[in-house]
């Protein structure tokens, strides 16, 4: 379950809940609270606009598994850079983050069906560009173009599902975003070795991009015709010194650790790095100035009070992070080191993602509402368990090793990763005021997409460096499992962070519509204020 990103991201990292819906529709209140309304039974149109943005969201998750799977053959086709292999998945992951925030504020100013029609359209052209791509370069750049359109499109899932369905339906369409998450674990890295093994046209690699070109031409067909708009009847204004802020810290922090080992660790990189520092806190006086003036930050720093949230934003940069290293070097470590191909590495991975699938199902279900914040370090130590059995079995059988010896470490790891990433963003907000829930979860959701392109930052430092550069053909492998061994006790010490910062969040999330509760006099008052938006209690971001 590879990530950009993410994730790769479980409904959470779709962007979660921001804002109720409409009076005129049938419709719920804010999250976490009761449902205003129940939908009439024939209103059926809601459930062709839920497959509509969550085939979106399975594009998206699908187009990040694919593309880790496949870039050994982007790299000996195109002669990729190191650099460059961790810019296609580093950039998409940047561009993703650096964008989700304002692509929700967007969406609640102009309306959510508009800006996620937007997103698909931008998402489908970017993959088009990917595919035809002559070079690294614009590989990278439309790759990055395809990160940001997809911070239009998916911050607007969630939230047109908030604006179509009531409270007491949102567990059943969860579930299927779990599903949606699960299949999308599982089918991509096959598919994006099927995809490229079987050189399609002699394409090579190029259909793992072409594939979205149907599927978001007829999503965005269907999503015109099917999905109703909606947005916030108070949308706060756009912070674009934010965003410039954040994206600068960004670029100014990864962007000398993916060159840096190409370059030799020039002093300019370090002391971007450290500059990188000074953006961050410019960032965060401007935010809250920009509170005090109009009450519009980009980020709601008031937020941090909440011990649990700031120990969530914690676990998911650090989670990110150790996403981010993993499943780039895991790739690199199969084709480059083992020699396996692309096929081969794809099929290894199925058990890691359907053991990811089926976890994430039960623990939102079944073991997070009777065993709470438990059900997460549990997920995080089985995670490091995994790690440490893999680390033994490389040790072991050294180049050796089978996809049927990787099976057992990668089910123990799938099933840690299910037990944390499906029910996270849920425990993270429990305790979080109901009027900044939209705010926070786009706040988890950009610092986790942060975490990742971190993480693949990192690479160059954990896994190229230890590599180093050996000519002869016969050390190459040898050299790719010894640093692939070095990255997994990085990980490994990330998970251990993890866990120990699990125990600040609620020992039991707070259940949906428990505490705060809006009635329908409350929501029908907002509706009369501003009688020509949708009567969206205000949403903050994604």
């Amino acid at each position: 379950m590879p990530s950009s990103a993410p994730p790769p991201p479980a409904a959470s990292q779709l962007a979660p809940p921001t804002s109720p819906g409409s009076v005129k529709t049938p419709i719920a209140s804010v999250p976490g609270t009761a449902p205003v309304s129940v939908p009439a039974p024939a209103d059926r149109r809601r459930w062709f606009a839920l497959a509509i943005v969550m085939t979106a969201a399975f594009m998206d998750l699908v187009d990040v598994t694919i593309v880790n799977i496949a870039i050994p053959s982007i790299t000996r086709e195109t002669g990729a850079s190191v650099s460059a292999i961790q810019w296609i998945t580093a950039g998409y992951a940047l561009a993703f983050a650096a964008g989700l925030i304002t692509g929700g504020r967007l969406g609640d100013i102009y309306g959510r069906k508009r800006l996620f029609l937007i997103g698909i359209g931008g998402f489908t052209l970017a993959s088009a560009l990917c595919g035809f791509a002559p070079n690294p370069e614009i590989l990278v750049a439309a790759r990055i173009l395809q990160g940001a359109t997809a911070a239009l499109m998916v911050p607007q899932v969630l939230s047109i599902v908030h604006a179509t369905f009531p409270a007491h339906e949102r567990g059943k369409v969860f579930g299927l975003f779990g599903a949606v998450v699960g299949l999308g674990a599982v089918s991509g890295p096959l598919l994006g070795a099927l995809l490229t093994e079987w050189d399609l046209f002699g394409l090579g690699w190029r259909p793992i991009f072409l594939i979205n070109l149907p599927v978001g031409i007829a999503g965005l067909i269907l999503g015109a015709k099917f999905i109703t708009e909606s947005r916030a009847p108070k949308a706060v204004r756009l912070d674009l010194p934010g965003v410039a802020l954040i994206t600068l810290a960004m670029l100014m922090l990864i962007y000398p650790l993916t060159r840096g080992h190409e370059l030799g660790w020039p002093l300019w990189g370090h002391l971007s790095m450290v500059g990188s520092l000074l953006v961050f806190a410019a960032l965060v006086i401007h935010q809250r100035r920009k509170a005090l003036t109009d009450g519009s930050p980009l980020i709601e720093l008031s937020l941090f009070r909440v011990k649990s949230f700031a120990a969530g934003i914690a676990v998911q940069l650090t989670f990110g992070v150790g996403l981010g290293i993993f499943f780039l070097v895991w790739t690199l470590y199969m084709q480059m080191g083992l020699g396996w191909s692309v096929l081969r590495a794809g099929v290894t991975g199925i058990p890691f993602s359907v053991a990811v699938s089926v976890a994430a199902g039960i623990s939102v279900q079944k073991l997070v509402p009777r065993f709470g914040r438990k059900v997460l370090q549990s997920g995080a130590l089985l995670m490091i368990a995994g790690l440490l059995i893999y680390l033994w079995e490389s040790e072991q059988y050294g180049m050796g090793i089978s996809s049927w010896q990787m099976a057992v470490p990668l089910v123990v790891m799938g099933v840690g990763m299910g037990l944390i990433v499906a029910p996270l963003t849920d425990t993270v907000l429990s305790e979080v005021p109901k009027e900044h829930a939209g705010s926070a979860s786009g706040l988890i959701n950009t610092v986790q997409q942060m975490g990742t392109a971190l993480g693949l930052g990192l690479v160059s430092v954990v896994f190229f460096g230890a590599v180093g550069d050996r000519s002869a053909p016969e050390a190459v492998g040898p050299a790719f499992v010894d640093a692939f061994q070095g990255a997994l006790w990085w990980v490994a010490g990330v998970l251990s962070v993890i866990f120990l910062v699990m125990f600040a969040l609620p020992a039991r999330p707070r259940a949906h519509g428990e505490g705060d509760v809006n009635t329908e006099a409350d929501v029908n008052t907002e509706a009369d204020a501003n009688p020509k938006a949708d009567a969206n209690p205000k949403a903050d971001a994604n």
